[in-house]
This record gives C-alpha cells, structure tokens and sequence, in this order.
C-alpha cells in the first residue's frame, strides 16, 4: 500500500466580520477552509456550534453525496471560534482564534503577524493524522492552545476519544475532568464539567482523573448522534424548525457519556468512549483578559536555557507583552506588570501602571494616566470614529444591568453610574437587560477625544464632571454585541499592518538582542517588501555569543525581500548564503591540514569498497543547516547489491609526475599536473570534480598542506612520492539511483588516498572530511549517505547541534532484514527512473534558510520517526517497522511533492494490495525503490507482477544483503 498526504477540511467558526473578512493560515496548503458564523440571534453551546459548522460545510462541499458519505469521505478539523468571548473584550470582534500571539523567544519560523489559529493548527493537524481512521472528525475549542509532547501515544478506538492531562486539583478546576479506573485507565466512567478541587480530592480510590485538553475525536456514528442531539432530522436534512438545538459540548454532551453517566440520554449513553493522557503536554486558555496574558508567560518561558536563547537571556520573561505597537513609554518590570498593548500608539506621556489591556489606540500625545487594571479598547467605527470601550481586566460582562452581581470594573455596574451622576434610566438601560446589550461605549472621533474624558471612563474615583456625563449620554453608544459588528474591519486591520511594519526595521538592527532571525524570515521578508525601507548594513562580525549562522540567515534573508521586490540580483545574496556555509563546514578542514607521504610500495594496491546505504528513516535531518542548529538523526543500512559492494576505488604509485584519474564504469581518464588544474572541482561541468576536491582535501592543494606544499603539484608529488598517482574509480550503481552513491564514493576514495598516503582518517574522520567535500562542489548534501556505507549494518545514527558534526551510533538486530526477510518480504527495486537532488535540496535547503515553519516541522517529525523506527527494529515488530516505512515516505511527500512523481505510481498501482509499505531511497523521486510486501505471497505476486510488465527497459530487481563490515580498505 502506498501513503500519500491528505487534505483536511478545516471548519471554523468566527464573529461575522472576521469570518468574513478571513485568509487561510500560511504554509498549511494540505487544508480546505470553511468559515462559517454561529447561527444569528442564538446561544447555541459548543455542541450547537459544531452541529451547525458541519452542516453548513456539508452544503457548500457535499457536491451531491448524502451527509453521512460527506462526513465519512474525508477527515475534518473543527475549531470553535464563534460566540461573543464577553471576558476578553479586545478580541470579541476577530473571534479567540485570531489573537495575535508575539513570538516565542525560543521558537524558531514563528510569525510577527501570527495569531492563536497559527499555533494551534500544527498540533490539531498531527494529531487528527495520528487518529484511527474511525475517528475522522476532530473538535477544539478556539481559545485552548494544547502544546503536544514529541511523541504522542497510540490513539485507541472509540466513539468518542477525549485527550487528557495530568493535573492537580487546583489547576483542574474550572476545566472538565475524564473520570477513570486505575484498572481500566483509558475507558471513560464519567465526565465532570469544571468540578471543585475538593471533589476531585474526594474520589474513591480505584478511580483517577485527567483534565480535558478540550480536543475530542469522535466517529461519524458519534458527530451523528451530536447532530440529532441538536434537533437534526436526516431524513428531512434539516434541523426541526430550521433552528439548532443548543447544546454544550462539555456542559451536556461530555455528561452524559462514560460507562456512569450523571446525564441520562439514551442517545449518547450508548456511545463508546476512550480516554488518552498526554504526558509532558500542557494546555493555554485564553478564555479571559488576565488568561491570555498569564498564558503568553507561561508560554514564554517554556525554555529557559541560555545555550538555546542566545543573547536575550533566560531570565523569566516579563508579562509586557508589545505587539503591533509604536511605543516610547519607558517600563519598569516591577511597576509595569501584565501588560498587553496591541496595535496601538503609546507615547512617552501616558502613565503605566499593572494589569492593562490596550488595543487599537490611534496616533496621539495624550498625556495619560492609567490606573492599576484599566483596559482599553477602541475599536474603529466607520470611516474616522473610534467606539472607546473602558473596562476592568476582570470584567466578564455577564448578567443584567441592575443586578448587583453585574460587574464594570470589577464594581457593580450601577455603581459606575451614581458615582458619575448618572441614572440606569437616564442612560437607556431597564431591568433585565443583558449587559452584553447595554450601550455603555461611547463614539467619538479621534480629534475630539480627551484625555481626562477618558480618564473620567474608568477612574475609580472620577471627580464631579457635568460635561463629561453629558458627553457620555449624548454621544451614539454601542454596546458590546453591537461592536461586533459594527467595527471597520479595514481600518482596524490597516493600522495592524502598518504599525507592524515599522517594527521591521529596528528589530533588524537590534537584531543581537531580538528574535529577528529567528523568525520566518520568508514571511517577513514579505512584510519588508511592502515598504520602501533600505535594507541596513549590520555588523556581523563584531561581539561575543552570536550564533554562527546568523550571518547565513541574514543573507537569505536580504535575498528573499529583493525577490519580493522583484529586485534583478537577489541571486546574489542567495549565493552568498550557500557560500557561507560551505566556507564554514569546509574551514575545519582547512584548520586541520595534512602531509601526504608515499605510504605504499611502488607495486601494491590499496583497494577500498564500500556498500550502498538505504535509508529508511530521517533523511533530510542530516542536511546543513538544519544538523547545525538541531542536530541530525538517521536510520538507514550498509547493503551490497547482488552479493557485491558496489562502490571501489584503487589506487597506486605512478611512475609520472602526475595525478592520473580513471573511471572505470565510464571510461574515461584526465592527467592533472598543476594546483590549477586541480583546483577547478566546484566549477560546473568539471570532469572528475568529486575526485579532485577528494584530492585537495587530501593535501594536493596548498591550502589544505600542514607546509602550505610545494612550489608546484609536480616537485610535490616527486618529493613524497618519487612520481605520481594513479587513482580507479567503479560505481556499479546507476547515477541518480538513491542510493547517496556520490558521497560514498567520495568517502571510499578519502579513505583510499588516507592508506596511500598515509594520513591515519578514522571513520569518523572521513565521515566530516566527506561533508565538508560535499559543500566543496557546492552540491551542498548531508551526511547520512557516508554513515550509511561507511559504517557496517542498520543503525541509528545521530549528531548534535553545532558546526563540528560528530556522529553517535546505535547498532540494532539485523533479524528483520536478514535471510528469513530479505529478497523474500524485503525487495529492493530500480525503477529505471532517475532524478539527481540537487535542484530539490537547494529548494529545501532555502526553506531552512529561511526558518520556514512548514520545512522544520516536517524535518522535526521526520527525525522523530527515525526513533520510532529505531524501536520497531529494536523490539523486531515487522508491522511497526512499515508503519514506520509509510510514515516516512508519507513525510518525504509533505516535504517535497515531486518524490512521488507520476511515473512511480505508475509502477506502485498494479501491486499496490501486496504492498505493507514502500519508499523510494533518497531525496530524488526515482532510483531505487524499497517495498516490504504483506508477506511471502505477497512478495512473489509483486515480483511476478513487475518482472512480466515492466515499467521500462532499466526496472528489475536487485538482491540485497546486510553489510557486516561497511567499509573495507585492503591492499595487494
């Protein structure tokens, strides 16, 4: 069977503006947006919501197909972002969902213009492609950021799937809590919905609890059972009525599920449920003003080692939080606490105090002074109106206005008005009204507004002012429902936008102490663009602490806004980047020169041979720059083909002055007898431009002797060697088969010439010398390629971050690719189609430039399943190892589209039911193809099928075998 990336139907529910003024997310190109609102005019609960989003998104995308063919058809992401969030006022209008979040100081492909939705995303995604195909509907709630361990646990099959936390009581209150058994801890006894710490302190002792993440799984018989829950008629196709039912996911539908439901429904009683802790994950609410800012600090400070944050420090990360915001007021971390100041103009002559909310301010020099929680809002209100919303960090505008548990400011509302002189009649407001729909923000323009009217707003004791309780009753008021709609989305948007961009430039100048390169420098490169801004010269040399590939980053990122710009040579900065890094990784060589001397006799041979390497998993974590800055991890294998290592190279003493090179495989020969002519390996189209650089390396150019050498190639070489060199070379592989055959060449030929001339290269040597002779011919390549053949059987192998890559290695059984398996259920298979990597690397390779948050998620997923492959082999699980083998091939498809081109399917259709899993080899998308067939029958219906109708005149099959020895040198 073949595993190929799928698209998710991500439905969303925002306010009416946003949902209508929304733009997908960037980089996630495997998702179908629907944008939906609540239903008009009501209350419909989380459950309601999901009901009706999926119904609404039945309509535009069923195409004919009856609800449950469209429900089943694909798998569906829903996140619930709709409501009127009444205790996080400065973010009613946009939804919970698109709260901009500031970038984490340790992250890396974060966005400046990044919202909740942005960080949410990634994890919904994985998670919900991790689930049983049963489970084909996923939903969360929009103001719950879940941060997910590495690996996350196997999903169980159920109806309904709730995703849990351990937790105290105390941090468990005000959640919904999974009741469990100690015998039977992932089948559901009870859901509580936000129980008090002492109750879950009193539970009997053969029963545990988890706190609700707020993402659930649910079958299509489940979300069936939700729909009719909330009125759905199947057969009409309709709700009763044309309304839906409301109903709570958590507050109704969560109750009455588990085997000891505290809510009788016979409906959803019958449904089966599973419960799954996540260990090491945590969860981020964002349901309030105070949750959003202690949620961002926690956030924050997630990671505080100083190694991995550079010069910004570990401190704990104050709660300022500065976004979107021209700001020249000068803070204090101790007077200043829980701050977030959101697309607003901040002069230097406002006064700040703690536990402010400020959002939307409009250029001004007020002289202004906050006090201890005072919020404020201003929302844009046609073309030049601001609506001014003033109120308490912990209002929650819920009640009616003369009940005296309505709060404004944290005091009752009613109380707010007497202390201005103002009635509740007066003022428009009866009993039983909601606060929700109490006109009690006032509009006004921005030229008009004064600052003690706002300070008048939210002072806790105003001063007697008739004019300003006139201004306030005479103005056009708006209440909260009102604002929601109400707000000029363009206008609010527009200032974001503008605001944000001239952040751009002082962070690239500051950009030692900020996150700039850090960033995802493609996205900012296009915020840079828009403007008419200079680039700025920055010093990158000078300092102590920067981390080594700044200036790699800074130059890809020059390149990519003169690209934006459509600026003719951008080119250039690309070039210089890829340069850099070659400058860097080859430098070590250069710092760690040789003395080549004549180690042989004059009649013997030194031969070296080495196997190919498959790769079977975490291709793409060896490459630079992503192994520099994370570290790598492989798990590939030593083979020889047809009982043969494939890859050889001879060399010996020659009696002529001179470096002779043959290849065997190709017939040809070229002489070399200057350092000029040697030293032409990185020009294109250079014949034998592998073996020269291999050459140099070996101390046959100037630059890389322990003497600085000869006066010529030719008095060196009759120096140390009384004449010349003779140099074979036999690659039994096809070019651009897969099998990394250009570096294992390139590292039996290191090790050749080591012998020869007596340089003394461990393998671990060889395994640096071969990557840096990679970035000399500027094909750039990682390492796996060499470690796979140079090192002997299947192993996992690893390095840490830094320039210096120095592998560690892990031996695993080699039962599952041994006799019983090998060429039986294993088969190894050349397509007879090729595609050299270089032109996919360098695209790739761009994307890690440039912090693209898609490319190091993918390539962070990719090393991670090279562990998991590590412990299928380990524990000899032939059906995890092609779990395994599928997730790899399926990650590689994310990375790259074209590894899986139209002519490999081609060839993968006919046999596609015998096939457990497959993966072509390498980064190309042809050469060799490795198949794990269902079993023995299976293996020979595959090579019957491929050997009667091959795709080509090239295709056949090819025996593998386990190398026990990896490299060899010997000599005559």
């Amino acid at each position: 069977m073949t595993s190929t990336p799928t698209t998710v139907q991500c439905l969303l529910t925002l306010p009416p503006r946003a949902a209508a003024e929304f733009r997908a997310p960037e980089g996630q190109s495997n998702c179908q947006w629907i944008v939906t609102t609540d239903p008009e005019g009501q209350s419909v609960g989380s459950g309601g919501a999901t009901a009706h989003v999926l119904v609404e998104a039945w309509r535009r995308l069923g195409a004919g197909q009856s609800f449950g063919d469209w429900l089943r058809s694909s798998r569906k992401l829903i996140i619930n972002g709709g409501g009127e969030h009444r205790a996080l006022p400065a973010y009613a209008a946009s939804g919970k969902p698109l709260i901009p979040i500031s970038v984490m100081r340790w992250a890396r492909g974060q966005r400046l213009d990044q919202t909740l939705l942005d960080l949410l995303l990634p994890d919904c995604l994985k998670i919900l492609g991790q689930a049983p195909d049963s489970l084909p509907v996923m939903v969360v709630s929009g103001d719950v950021l879940l941060r997910l361990p590495a690996q996350l646990p196997k999903l169980p099959v159920a109806d309904v799937l709730g995703l849990g936390l351990w937790q105290t009581p105390e941090r468990a209150h005000g959640f919904g809590v999974f009741i469990t058994t100690r015998q039977r801890p992932n089948d559901l006894s009870q859901f509580l919905q936000k129980p008090a710490a002492a109750q879950l302190r009193a539970l009997p002792n053969d029963q545990i609890y988890l706190v609700d993440t707020g993402a659930w799984l649910f079958s299509a018989q489940a979300i069936e059972v939700l729909l009719e829950r909330c009125g759905w008629v199947a057969q009409q196709g309709a709700f009763a009525g044309g309304r839906v039912q409301a109903c709570g996911l958590y507050r109704d539908f969560g109750p009455a599920l588990g085997a000891h439901p505290s809510v009788q429904n016979p409906l959803i009683n019958r449904l089966s449920c599973a419960v799954v802790p996540l260990p090491g994950a945590d969860i981020y609410r964002f349901s309030s003003s105070q949750e959003m800012i202690e949620s961002v600090s926690r956030m924050q400070s997630v990671e505080l080692d100083e190694t991995k944050l550079g010069l910004m420090g570990a401190k704990r990360h104050p709660d300022q939080y500065i976004q979107n915001t021209q700001f020249d007021y000068l803070l204090s971390r101790e007077q200043n606490q829980a701050l977030w100041l959101e697309n607003s103009h901040v002069p230097a002559t406002w006064e700040l105090a703690s536990n402010h909310v400020v959002t939307g301010a409009p250029a001004n020099q007020w002289p202004l002074k906050l006090e201890a929680g005072a919020c404020l809002d201003f929302v844009p209100v046609g073309e030049t109106d601001y609506c001014v919303r003033a109120y308490g960090i912990r209002d929650t505008f819920s009640g009616t206005v003369e009940a005296a548990t309505t709060l404004w400011f944290d005091w009752p509302l009613a109380d707010w008005f007497r202390a201005r002189g103002i009635s509740l009649e007066k003022a428009g407001l009866v009993a039983g009204l909601d606060i929700q729909d109490a006109p009690l923000f006032p509009v006004l323009a921005a030229k008009a507004m004064d600052p003690q009217f706002l300070h008048w707003l939210f002072a806790a004791r105003p001063a007697a002012n008739a004019g300003f309780s006139a201004l306030w009753q005479s103005s056009r008021r708006l209440s909260a429902r009102q604002l929601i709609t109400e707000i000029n989305w363009r206008r609010h948007t527009e200032q974001r936008a503008k605001l944000r961009n001239g952040c751009l430039l002082p962070m690239l100048r500051n950009y030692r102490y900020s996150v700039f390169f850090k960033l995802d420098l493609e996205s900012t490169a296009r915020l840079f663009a828009t403007g008419d801004q200079p680039l700025p010269k920055l010093d990158m040399d000078a300092g102590d602490g920067q981390e080594p590939l700044q200036q790699v980053h800074d130059q890809m990122f020059r390149a990519a806004v003169l690209r934006h710009r459509g600026t003719a040579d951008w080119e250039q900065y690309e070039s210089k980047a890829f340069a850099l890094l070659q400058e860097m990784i080859v430098r070590d060589a250069q710092l760690s020169p040789v003395l080549p001397h004549s180690n042989v006799q004059e009649d013997q041979i030194v031969w070296g041979r080495s196997p190919v390497r498959l790769d079977l998993a975490g291709g793409w974590t060896d490459t630079p720059p992503y192994c520099l800055e994370y570290g790598g991890k492989v798990l590939n294998m030593a083979v020889d083909l047809n009982s043969q290592p494939p890859i050889q190279v001879f060399g010996k003493l020659g009696a002529e002055p001179a470096l002779v090179l043959r290849s065997i495989d190709l017939g040809v020969e070229q002489r070399i007898h200057t350092y000029e002519e040697l030293d032409t390996y990185a020009r294109p189209g250079s014949e034998f431009a592998l073996a020269k650089a291999a050459l140099a390396l070996a101390g046959f150019l100037p630059r890389f002797h322990a003497t600085g050498g000869a006066p010529s190639l030719k008095d060196q070489l009759l120096e140390q060697f009384g004449g010349g060199i003779e140099v074979s070379m036999l690659s039994a592989v096809p070019k651009g088969s897969g099998l990394g055959t250009s570096s294992i060449l390139a590292a039996t030929l290191l090790a050749t010439l080591s012998d020869l001339c007596g340089l003394n290269w461990d393998r671990n040597v060889l395994f640096i010398r071969t990557l840096a002779l990679e970035q000399m011919l500027t094909t750039g390549g990682g390492w796996q390629d060499q470690a796979g053949a140079i090192f002997r059987g299947i192993k996992l192998v690893e390095t840490g971050p830094g320039l210096s890559q120095k592998p560690t290695l892990r031996w695993l059984p080699p039962h599952l690719f041994e006799r019983e398996y090998a060429n039986k259920t294993v088969l190894l298979y050349y397509t007879g189609i090729t595609r050299l990597a270089k032109n996919i690397l360098q695209e790739i390779v761009r994307g890690i430039f440039l912090n693209s948050p898609s490319h190091l998620r993918i390539i962070g997923e990719i090393g991670l399943n090279a562990e998991l492959t590590y412990q299928a082999i380990q524990q000899c699980d032939y059906n995890d190892l092609t779990a395994c083998i599928r997730r790899s091939w399926t990650l590689n498809q994310r990375l790259d589209s074209g590894t899986n081109p139209p002519e490999v399917q081609r060839i993968l259709t006919p046999v596609e039911d015998y096939l457990a899993a497959t993966k072509l080899l390498g980064a190309g998308g042809g050469g060799f193809l490795l198949m794990f067939a269902k079993d023995e029958e299976a293996a020979r219906r595959i090579q019957k099928t491929l050997t009667a109708q091959p795709p080509n005149p090239r295709a056949r099959f090819v025996q593998l075998s386990l190398s026990d020895t990896g490299l060899q040198i010997t000599r005559s």
